[in-house]
């Protein structure tokens, strides 16, 4: 991730700065966080106060998947204020081949998704992007998006888009779980889950339970289906179960077949001489259509020259836990640390007080039930305390 070390030196400068709108710390702490704004993208970094050297790094809460906006933004501060930099890995090399930045989604781009592609197909955890890229290449009328946490792995494969000149490939960088819940019923052809972690010892991680399922089933057309491929044998056993839980299905078991392109994962494990299960799962039938009508958004400001709760606020499918608070300098402004929703899909965001200005960052949660119940929740919360 993009970071800078830089001298000690006077944090008050930062507040001259135009793109500057939020800078603040917590009660008893010394470092500070800054939110900037950069081509109309919310940008949150920490400034971790040491002796010698101060480090300046997305917060990673507010982590964007724009690497190349992260760069300019430091740099672009670094400069400002003519910072002694000590260390960088921000530089920007115009002879390489950047990202395809259009075809990175936010979530935003999912409400009341539609697309003129009659054929989606989504990969959850695509890694490298190897099985990606080769089923763009080979279905240019199918839409392919990628959903990935691991920031170096979308950077990787948007530059790929670019060099490869792809134009159906959306990639996502969020909870691919959370995703799933925002799509239209009947949309997906297929869902792609190749050798994810298997979590053996925490398996609440794991991005395959119940509720996935439920939800991977709606949003699948008739005849769509899941595709699983693991070397875990405990992955292996526990996503037959899962499988077996609806009412009605049909699912293939398949062990050490090969497939059209392997990941580098997979390769790596046939040279190990493990065995590969995959098992397809498909759906049967057409879903009703999912009505969400919900909508995030504050109607006044809150003072919070007070205490919030310090543990979790649990209720019987959602929960809200208050985290740190940073007191801005301008009088009024906050940002609140808060986690919130299901217990198998939780969403951690800031909440940003501006007099009676208030919005979540870096984006709105998604559109779920258990996350409009905790959003109501949380209102009540800041107004009684």
């Amino acid at each position: 991730m993009p970071h800078i070390k830089v001298k000690p030196f006077d944090t008050n400068r930062l507040d001259s700065l135009k793109d500057i709108k939020f800078r603040g710390k917590k009660e008893g702490g010394n470092s500070e966080i800054i939110l900037l704004k950069k081509k109309n993208t919310p940008i949150l970094l920490d400034i971790i106060k040491r002796e010698s050297e101060y480090l300046i790094k997305p917060n990673k809460v507010g982590r964007i998947a724009n690497t190349h906006l992260l760069k300019e933004s430091l740099n672009s501060l670094a400069k400002e204020l003519e910072l002694e930099v000590i260390l960088s890995n921000t530089a920007i090399r115009p002879t390489k081949v950047e990202p395809k930045s259009e075809f990175l989604k936010s979530i935003e781009d999912f409400y009341d998704f539609k697309s003129s592609f009659s054929n989606i197909k989504l990969e959850i955890g695509f890694g490298s992007g190897r099985h990606l890229l080769y089923q763009a290449q080979k279905e240019p009328e199918t839409l392919f998006i990628g959903v990935e946490i691991h920031t170096p792995s979308i950077n990787q494969l948007l530059k790929q888009i670019a060099l490869k000149e792809i134009k159906n490939i959306y990639v996502v960088n969020y909870d691919a779980r959370l995703l799933l819940e925002m799509l239209p019923s009947n949309i997906l052809d297929t869902i792609y889950i190749h050798f994810p972690v298997p979590w053996d010892k925490k398996e609440h991680r794991r991005v395959l339970n119940s509720l996935f399922v439920d939800t991977a089933i709606r949003v699948l057309k008739k005849g769509g289906k899941i595709e699983l491929r693991t070397d875990s044998i405990n992955y292996y056993k526990y996503a037959l179960e899962l499988f077996s839980e609806p009412k009605r299905g049909v699912f293939l078991v398949e062990k050490n077949i090969d497939i059209e392109v392997s990941s580098k994962y997979e390769d790596r494990w046939k040279r190990m001489n493990k065995d590969i299960y995959t098992i397809s799962f498909y759906s049967l039938e057409n879903s009703k259509d999912l009505k969400m009508d919900i909508e995030f958004g504050f109607e006044k400001g809150y003072n919070l020259n007070r205490e919030l709760p310090k543990e979790a606020i649990v209720k019987e499918d959602y929960f809200v836990h208050f985290g740190d608070i940073f007191k801005g300098v301008k009088e009024g402004s906050y940002l609140v640390e808060v986690s919130f929703g299901s217990f198998n899909m939780p969403e951690k965001k800031f909440i940003y007080i501006d007099g009676e200005s208030v919005s979540y960052l870096p984006t709105n949660p998604v559109k779920s039930f258990a996350n409009y119940k905790a959003d109501k929740l949380i209102k009540e919360v800041l107004e009684n305390g």
